[in-house]
C-alpha cells in the first residue's frame, strides 16, 4: 500500500455478458432529491434485472430507512452470492462521455480513511472541499453500520496540472482488459472501462508521490503546507460517513485489530482538476415554506448591511414573481454563496417552519421556485483553479460550494467493495 492513502481495491462488478449494464448503473443517491419522479423513472427502467438501484437509498426517500434499509441489506448478500464478481487488487480506468459529449476520464480505487480527515482546518493527506454537517452523518453511519457492500460516487480531485496520473491511461488502454462499456440511464451518457496491470497501478501510484513530495505545496500555490494531494469533489457526506463507521469499528476491535479491517478504506473515483471536461456548476439554493416578497426583501436589508471588504457580488431572485437582481457592495464571504448561505441560516432561524434545498442547474432551480411559497437563489459560481489553494488556505468551503457538472453527469453507482 502506497503511503500517500490511495491503492488498488477488491472491486466486485456484474458479469455484464448477463446484467444489464444500462439497468445496473444508477445515479449517485444524492442526485433529485426533490424530483421523485426522476427515481420513479429509474424504477420503470429496473424493473426485476439486478441493479445497483436495489443497493442504494435514494435521499428522496430518507423518511422511509428504517423499513427500505433491511430490504437493501439483504439483497447485497444475495448479489454477493451471484450476481456479483470480484477483481483483486484492481485499479479501474474509466471513460465517461457526459450528456454534453465531453469524455471525462477517472480511476478507481481505495482511500485509506486513516488519511482523511473532513474537519474544518484538517492538515490530511485527503480532505473535505465543503462543510461537513455532523448531523447529516449518523443516518448513513446507520444505514453503513449492516451492509455487506459500499457502493460509491465519492469523486477525489487531484491537481496534477501536468496530466501525469489519469492521462496517460487514455493512450495504453487497448493494452488493458476492458471492465465494462455501455450506456447509462436518463441522460447520463456513456461509459467504458479497463483494468490496470501490475506495471500500470506501479506508474500511477508513482506519479502520485511526485505530486505529494516535499515543497509540492509551496510549488503550485506559494504557501507552506502539509501536502494536500486528495480533495474530495462529490460525496463528502459520504466518505465522512465512511470514515465514522471506520472509527466505530476501531473503538469495538482496538487500532490494531481494525488497521487491515475492510471499513478501514473506502472506494472512490479519483478525477484530475485540469480534465477539461470536468466543470464546476455553482450549487443554487431554494427556500421552500416562504413568503417569497418578505425573503426578497429581507435579502435586500442583509446586502446593504454588509460592511466586507470582498469583491462585489450579485444574486438573481427568481420565483413567482419578475426576476430581481441585488447587488451586494461590501460582502463579507469571499464567495458568492457563501453570502448567500449565511443569510438563508439566519432566516431559517427565526423562521423554522422554512425550509432550503441545495439544486443543481438553473431550469430546475427556476421549476421549482415558481412554488408560491418558494424562492431561488442564482449566483456565479467558483473557478476550479480556486479549489486546492482555498482548502489549503481557508479550510472547507461552504457547504455546497460548487458541483461538478450537472446532476445527470454525476458519478453513477457501479463498482463495489466488501465492507465486512
Amino acid at each position: 500500500m502506497s503511503n500517500i492513502g490511495f491503492s488498488a481495491a477488491d472491486i466486485l462488478l456484474p458479469d455484464f455478458e448477463k446484467t444489464a449494464g444500462e439497468k445496473w448503473a444508477v445515479v449517485a443517491c444524492d442526485q433529485f432529491t426533490s424530483e421523485p419522479e426522476y427515481w420513479e423513472k429509474a424504477e420503470a427502467i429496473v424493473g426485476d434485472a439486478p441493479s445497483a438501484l436495489r443497493l442504494i437509498l435514494p435521499e428522496v426517500y430518507l423518511a422511509e430507512t428504517e423499513e427500505r434499509v433491511p430490504v437493501i441489506n439483504a439483497t447485497m448478500r444475495e448479489y454477493l452470492d451471484g450476481v456479483l464478481a470480484e477483481h483483486k487488487d484492481s485499479m479501474i480506468y474509466l471513460e465517461r462521455t457526459q450528456s454534453d459529449g465531453k469524455v471525462r476520464r477517472g480511476l478507481i480505487g481505495k482511500i485509506d480513511l486513516e488519511t482523511y480527515d473532513y474537519k474544518k482546518g484538517a492538515a490530511s493527506m485527503v480532505r473535505a472541499t465543503e462543510g461537513t454537517v455532523a448531523e447529516r452523518i449518523p443516518p448513513r453511519v446507520a444505514i453503513r453500520r449492516d451492509a455487506a457492500l459500499e457502493l460509491p460516487h465519492v469523486m477525489v480531485l487531484i491537481d496534477d496540472e501536468q496530466r501525469t496520473v489519469i492521462e496517460p491511461l487514455a493512450v495504453r488502454k487497448d493494452a488493458m482488459e476492458a471492465a465494462y462499456d455501455f450506456d447509462l440511464m436518463l441522460g447520463g451518457g456513456h461509459v467504458s472501462a479497463w483494468l490496470l496491470g501490475a506495471d500500470e497501478q506501479a506508474r500511477v501510484l508513482a506519479a502520485l508521490e511526485v505530486l505529494a513530495a516535499p515543497g509540492a505545496m509551496k510549488e503550485r500555490y506559494g504557501v507552506e503546507a502539509a501536502p494536500l494531494v486528495f480533495a474530495v469533489g462529490d460525496g463528502n457526506h459520504s466518505l465522512a460517513s465512511a470514515k465514522a463507521a471506520y472509527e466505530e469499528v476501531k473503538a469495538a476491535l482496538g487500532a490494531e485489530a481494525a488497521g487491515d479491517h475492510p471499513a478501514r478504506y473506502a472506494l472512490v473515483e479519483l478525477v484530475n482538476l485540469h480534465d477539461t471536461a470536468l466543470e464546476f456548476e455553482p450549487i443554487y439554493r431554494v427556500m421552500f415554506g416562504v413568503e417569497a416578497e418578505d425573503v426578497a426583501n429581507e435579502f435586500e436589508k442583509y446586502a446593504a448591511s454588509l460592511a466586507g471588504d470582498a469583491e462585489e457580488q450579485d444574486v438573481l431572485l427568481v420565483g413567482d414573481f419578475a426576476d430581481r437582481e441585488v447587488t451586494v457592495k461590501h460582502p463579507t464571504s469571499q464567495l458568492t454563496v457563501g453570502t448567500v448561505g449565511d443569510f438563508i441560516d439566519g432566516y431559517l432561524k427565526a423562521h423554522p417552519n422554512a425550509s432550503v434545498d441545495y439544486i443543481h442547474g438553473i431550469e430546475s432551480t427556476r421549476k421549482l421556485s415558481a412554488r408560491a411559497d418558494a424562492i431561488g437563489f442564482l449566483f456565479d459560481g467558483m473557478t476550479k483553479n480556486q479549489l486546492f489553494k482555498a482548502v489549503i488556505c481557508d479550510g472547507a468551503l461552504p457547504r455546497k460550494t460548487f458541483s461538478m457538472g450537472h446532476a445527470e453527469d454525476k458519478r453513477y453507482y457501479l463498482e463495489c467493495r466488501k465492507i465486512k
